[in-house]
């Protein structure tokens, strides 16, 4: 029996999905619940397992491939044991691929290879009956497509290879390698796009002395771990900052609909996070009801589903405020992108020592700047410039986050 690998349903607003990897190629045994294939929206990864036990008969949709949802992406042979054929080839010649018959060799080029195998061949043109299979059943494999391109370099005639280095001698040393961009990269550069053209976008600086939160970290970070089983980092004191902030300003929370302007009562804060596939703004729920350890674990548990690929759909949308940490990189000061409809996005940055004045003196203290880029048809600069400071006034003196202060 053969059961079908379809695409399964993509989330809402999401109108198709690109093939990203596909874990096993044809003849490969697969189990089930084993992930099959990746596939990759402007927004998440979404992972297709295998309904049954059985051989991956065949990939109807290789690598890079556009696909909708419910597509059939290929199909498994149910009850078929790794090294049998799956198709109606006589148990003969599965048994001595040598004496295959070349008809049988270029219907296996045209159906049981995979893409990977097919793109090589095409690369190097090379005829597939040339090529020594030592994979299942005599199929060929990536690995001896390579040996041969190998071999043949090593047999080729001095002569010709002295005229091709001579020939390329000049630029040898330079090369380019083109790929194209992932979903989520093509989908992060058009709502950039959009924030630069769409809104009356401007950012405003200030500068924050993180002594005392720094030396607060120091008093009580083993404590914390400890009684939390986690580290206390600065991220959650931001975010608390920022929720303190927003509620002054209730301006800087809201977004504008059309010609109407949408204040939101809760505080879902955007957290930027890099990811191997692109930056992602994960969102962490109602921070105003969370401690300072409940906001640590909520971001390390965000950024490790983002670095995994395993963000849901509804974990990356809402939120009425960003946060980004181009300190982490070493960034000593930056422009933030806001992200729509948002009205404001808060940078923060590396801190460094520097030395300021201090009630008639110099000191080293550990200064960072803040960036506040906001959308200036919504938010004035009175409410952006008040926004910031109170964001450095609460860094600067914690103890006002307890006294709402």
């Amino acid at each position: 029996m053969t059961i079908e690998i379809l695409v399964p349903d993509l989330p809402e607003s999401v109108a198709d999905a690109t093939v990203a990897t596909w874990h096993k190629q044809p003849g490969d045994a697969v189990t089930r619940d084993e992930v099959l294939v990746d596939i990759e929206t402007d927004k998440v990864v979404l992972e297709v397992p295998a309904p049954e036990d059985g051989i991956l008969e065949s990939i109807l949709e290789a690598e890079g491939t556009t696909v909708l949802t419910k597509q059939l992406l290929g199909k498994i042979k149910v009850g078929a044991v790794a090294g049998e054929p799956t198709k109606d080839v006589p148990a003969e010649a599965e048994a001595s691929p040598n004496k295959r018959s070349t008809a049988a060799l270029s219907e296996e080029t045209n159906e049981a290879l995979s893409p990977a195998v097919r793109r090589l061949l095409a690369e190097h043109s090379i005829n597939a009956t040339d090529v020594k299979g030592t994979g299942v059943g005599g199929r060929i494999t990536r690995e001896d497509v390579e040996a041969y391109v190998k071999d043949g370099k090593k047999a080729a005639p001095v002569a010709d290879t002295a005229v091709e280095v001579k020939a390329e001698a000049p630029l040898a040393h330079r090369s380019e390698k083109r790929v194209p961009m992932t979903r989520l990269r093509k989908r992060v550069a058009e709502r950039l796009l959009e924030a630069k053209n769409s809104t009356a976008m401007l950012t405003t600086f200030n500068e924050v002395n993180m002594k005392p939160i720094m030396d607060l970290r120091q008093q009580y970070k083993d404590i914390f771990e400890e009684r939390h089983g986690i580290r206390l980092g600065f991220m959650s004191f931001y975010v608390k900052a920022v929720v303190e902030a927003l509620k002054r300003y209730p301006e800087v929370n809201a977004s504008i609909d059309g010609d109407d302007i949408v204040y939101h009562n809760f505080f879902d804060v955007s957290i930027a996070v890099s990811t191997p596939r692109g930056l992602v703004t994960p969102v962490l729920r109602d921070c105003d009801k969370l401690s300072l350890a409940e906001i640590e674990k909520g971001i390390r548990d965000l950024a490790i589903k983002g670095r995994d690929g395993k963000l849901k759909v509804e974990e990356l949308t809402g939120g009425n405020f960003t946060i980004t940490n181009g300190g982490v990189f070493g960034s000593l000061m930056s422009t933030p992108i806001i992200n729509p409809p948002q009205a404001a996005i808060l940078g923060m940055h590396k801190i460094q020592d520097r030395p300021m004045a201090v009630d008639g003196k110099v000191e080293i203290l550990p200064m960072m700047y803040l960036a506040l880029s906001y959308d200036h048809r919504l938010i004035d600069g009175r409410e952006s410039v008040g926004f910031l400071v109170t964001i450095k006034e609460l860094l600067e003196d914690p103890t006002r986050l307890l006294l709402d202060v």
